[in-house]
């Protein structure tokens, strides 16, 4: 297992050292446990949330189906980005896909940095374009692409931001994040696993081969990898 990198988030990191020092000092530390939920749909912004080890899954909601994950937040974004845009309600339910740290910091706050901080609204408004791609990306993928491809792409998003770290990840969680059954997963899976591209036990996986995951994932994966490095940057 590697060792866990420093808690860090992509987005402060890449503000001005007196701008990211101003809102770290109004920031909290909190810790956030797997399966947790963050927010639901509907409900109000009232604070925003910096994971750098936590991992959030965005889902939605159809009455008599269970969520489907539409997007993933960990240390490379944030959770309330649309108070950036006067939007104070939040789209879509939140969970907790993998437990760890996080910033967060009083919707109030946040909108007060944003007024006096041109950079952090430069890149908040550049996270909303991703998080708008992302959703679309997603959407075409599971409407278009296989199982084995979609898991690889979703095991592989996991590991960017989990940072090599092993997961804690059952079958019937994979398959309620991927709107697929149970069975599919497992199939998909256990080929993985037999040509060694990740291990599974008692409910926790760790990637082994990141090349073997990319050859099996569908093009979603650098899509999205090139969405996000054309706004910000490589990482």
């Amino acid at each position: 297992m590697s060792s866990r990198a420093p808690a860090t988030n992509q987005l402060i990191d890449r503000l001005p050292a007196d701008d990211a020092r101003s809102l770290l000092g109004d920031c909290g530390s909190i810790d956030l446990d797997f399966n947790a939920e963050v927010n639901g749909t509907g409900s109000t912004i009232s604070r925003v949330i910096f994971p750098t080890t936590a991992i959030l899954s965005v889902t939605a909601e159809v009455d008599g189906h269970k969520p489907l994950e539409m997007g993933m937040i960990g240390h490379e974004g944030m959770l309330g980005a649309s108070l950036a845009l006067g939007v104070d309600r939040h789209s879509m339910r939140s969970i907790v896909q993998g437990n760890g740290h996080a910033f967060d910091i009083p919707a109030a706050d946040f909108r007060r940095h944003l007024r006096h901080s041109p950079a952090l609204e430069q890149i908040v408004h550049g996270y909303l374009f991703v998080l708008a791609e992302q959703l679309a990306q997603t959407a075409t993928c599971n409407a278009f692409h296989e199982v084995a491809a979609r898991l690889a792409r979703w095991l592989l998003m996991m590991d960017d931001r989990a940072r090599g770290e092993r997961l804690a990840l059952t079958h019937l969680f994979l398959a309620d994040m991927l709107g697929v059954r149970r069975s599919a997963v497992t199939i998909a899976a256990g080929q993985m696993q037999e040509k060694q591209m990740i291990s599974y036990s008692r409910g926790n996986i760790q990637v082994l081969s990141r090349p073997g995951l990319e050859s099996v994932a569908c093009e979603c994966y650098p899509a999205a990898l090139a969405t996000y490095h054309r706004q910000f940057g490589s990482t």
